[in-house]
């Protein structure tokens, strides 16, 4: 009966990451800085969870209830100051419940291994009737996730006895993830207005070729040709303000052709 057992953990894993991909749509559409840079989930293997209840001597009929982890959603962040952010999203959400957490960044383990657990509840509906069940959400950095997903490679590897010498290099190569998370926190303000600046860039481009497509249906190919021309010589200045005068002067041309760009909004 695994598969009926474990239906409702991947329906479970499925909503949830529509749901944190939806969060991070919204923040883009309202062009705002998402603290989730990526968003991935799984359920157990039946061998993951069967030696996980062996290890812990846990009993079939409290599977459920101690296994906390058979459905699980990872949420990566490009940033140590997101996990936070994310975490109190998840806290102020009403579809979810937060029933435990698991500091790993303030306390990690003797590994080296860095994340922010939470349990939380959610409620998925079945052919039988709501079903409450338990999901981990793991919220880390990438450079986080990269150590984490070599660990556990290895840990599978050695079955859990991983040679000291391998661990000593691990150890030390988590003091350098945290290191570079460091780093990259230093430089955080920087890196976030250059997305915004690529983000905004990359909606305009879209604004204004909608627009030249648009204009072919009632102005002439030369005519069109030009504006094309000019909007690459416009886009080759690497100029945000030069590309937005560009659309603006757009959007009234083609308006008064009667072709205005569906996207003009974007600047609204």
């Amino acid at each position: 009966m695994w598969k009926e057992l474990l239906d409702p953990y991947e329906q479970a894993v499925s909503e949830l990451l529509v749901k944190f991909r939806n969060l991070k749509e919204e923040h883009r559409k309202k062009n705002l800085y998402s603290p989730i840079e990526s968003v991935c989930g799984r359920v157990k293997s039946v061998a993951s969870i069967l030696d996980k209840m062996q290890r812990k001597n846990i009993s079939f009929e409290n599977m459920e209830e101690e296994v906390e982890d058979i459905a699980g959603v990872r949420i990566i962040c490009q940033f140590v100051e997101d996990i936070e952010t994310v975490a109190n999203l998840i806290y102020r959400r009403t579809d979810m419940e937060v029933r435990s957490k698991k500091d790993y960044l303030t306390n990690k383990k003797a590994s080296g291994y860095r994340s922010f657990h939470l349990i939380v509840w959610y409620t998925v509906q079945t052919v039988s009737g709501p079903k409450r069940l338990q999901v981990e959400i793991q919220i880390r950095t990438m450079a986080m996730n990269f150590w984490a997903t070599t660990e556990h490679s290895l840990q599978y590897k050695y079955r859990g006895q991983i040679p000291e010498h391998v661990a000593e290099r691990l150890a030390a190569s988590a003091d350098a993830i945290v290191a570079l998370d460091e780093g990259m926190s230093l430089v955080r303000d920087e890196i976030m207005d250059a997305q915004r600046f690529r983000q905004t860039e990359i909606e305009l481009v879209q604004s204004i070729l909608t627009s030249i497509e648009n204009l072919y249906r009632v102005e002439s190919e030369r005519e069109v040709q030009k504006i094309q021309d000019e909007f690459y010589r416009i886009y080759s200045l690497h100029n945000i303000d030069e590309l937005d005068r560009f659309a603006k002067q757009l959007d009234i041309l083609a308006e008064g052709a009667g072709a205005q760009s569906v996207d003009s909004s974007i600047r609204n």
